[in-house]
């Protein structure tokens, strides 16, 4: 397929406008080729995934990734961090350009948060009103807090969650934004959501809800994974002939108890 036209036909879903402010999306490193037919989707670009790109029979024509690969200034970025500085020459080497689709996938219609809305089976998903890239629902029926935090693990596909449970017992609503969300518990709590999910919440963020008589499910960044699966779908659905293909390396952080 034409790599614009592809482009704009995600960019129908994802404009790079909502992305949010200071965020770095788009092409990341190399040059995109004129067609593309073989796309690598991964959360993130590291080492691991280089290193099975080096095994396949196929090598693909783009990777696809929901992080940025180089977040901030390129020369910048590159100057302090000699790691990523030499990932960067070894992926360009072998000609394989790397795009990020970060938070405008993240806002967008049809993006994360929709699909891990639709991973919980809620019903009537929407923007808040208040925090345009949180999603809202609601459930089937009312469920007791501990066993809808069970019920999102089972869903989202996590070992675990941490629960803050300072306000009501049953749950019926819900508000979401994958990744590191936390601060923006208080759009849904004011908007009358009865629990909000979200990760990377700090202590001072976790004393917020509890001094608001709030509920908060902290769910680990890697429920972001989501992404490979649903961006595969959007990208067949655009043009069925490609190939897709996912690396899913990245493991949730061990639980020691």
């Amino acid at each position: 397929m034409n790599t614009m036209k592809l482009l704009r036909k995600l960019s129908l879903y994802y404009p790079k406008s909502i992305k949010s402010r200071g965020d770095r999306v788009g092409l990341m490193s190399g040059k995109l080729p004129e067609e593309i037919n073989n796309i690598l989707l991964c959360l993130d670009f590291d080492d691991t995934v280089y290193n099975l790109l080096l095994s396949l029979k196929k090598k693909p024509d783009l990777i696809l990734t929901h992080h940025p690969f180089i977040y901030g200034p390129r020369g910048r970025v590159l100057s302090h961090d000699p790691v990523k500085k030499d990932l960067v020459e070894r992926i360009e080497k072998l000609g394989i350009p790397v795009y990020s689709m970060h938070t405008n996938f993240d806002a967008g219609k049809n993006g994360m948060n929709d699909a891990l809305m639709l991973a919980l089976g809620l019903k009537n998903i929407r923007p808040l009103e208040t925090a345009r890239m949180a999603r809202g629902g609601e459930l089937e029926k009312p469920m007791e807090i501990h066993e809808f935090a069970k019920y999102a693990n089972k869903c989202l596909k996590l070992e675990y969650s941490h629960l803050v449970h300072a306000g009501k017992d049953l749950v019926k609503s819900v508000a979401i934004i994958g990744g590191g969300g936390s601060r923006e518990f208080k759009n849904a709590m004011l908007e009358g959501y009865d629990i909000y999910i979200s990760g990377d919440a700090p202590h001072h963020v976790r004393r917020d809800v509890i001094a608001n008589h709030y509920n908060y499910l902290d769910v680990s960044h890697e429920v972001e994974r989501i992404f490979m699966p649903h961006m595969k779908k959007v990208l067949l659905s655009i043009d069925p002939t490609l190939n897709v293909e996912i690396i899913d390396h990245e493991e949730l952080p061990e639980l020691i108890k």
